[in-house]
C-alpha cells in the first residue's frame, strides 16, 4: 500500500475520473462520483479481481485525496463490502497493482 500514499493530498481530478473510456483502460469503472463534488466526499470505483468486485473508495476532501481503501464487494448483496485478507490484498497489488498506479496518476494528473 505504500505505493499509493504518494496520491495523499494530491488534488483529484474530477474531469479525468468521468472518463468512462480511460477507466475501461484500467480495467476500472466508475460506481459513484458526485457532480459536483460537496467539499467532503466519496468518490466509488470498481476493479475485477479473481471474478470479484473489488470497490476503490476514495475520500476526497476539498479537492484533495484524503483516503484510499480497497474492498471486496458481495456479489449477492452489492451494498456490502469486506476487507480483503493480508494474502487477497498482496495478490491484489500484485496483479492489478500497475494499472492502478496508472489509474491514480491519471485522476491526480492534468485533463488529457
Amino acid at each position: 500500500m505504500r505505493r499509493f500514499r504518494k496520491y495523499f493530498d494530491k488534488t483529484f481530478n474530477a474531469v479525468n475520473a468521468k472518463n468512462a473510456a480511460q477507466l475501461c483502460a484500467f480495467g476500472i469503472t466508475c460506481k459513484s462520483l458526485s457532480d459536483p463534488l460537496e467539499d467532503f466526499d466519496e468518490v466509488e470505483f470498481i476493479i475485477d479481481f479473481a471474478n470479484q468486485d473489488v470497490l476503490i473508495s476514495i475520500v476526497v476532501q476539498s479537492d484533495r485525496i484524503k483516503r484510499i481503501q480497497f474492498t471486496l464487494l458481495d456479489p449477492e448483496n452489492p451494498d456490502a463490502v469486506k476487507g480483503l485478507t493480508e494474502l487477497q490484498l498482496g495478490d491484489f497489488l500484485t496483479l492489478r497493482g500497475d494499472k492502478l498506479v496508472e489509474f491514480f496518476d491519471y485522476i491526480t494528473g492534468p485533463d488529457l
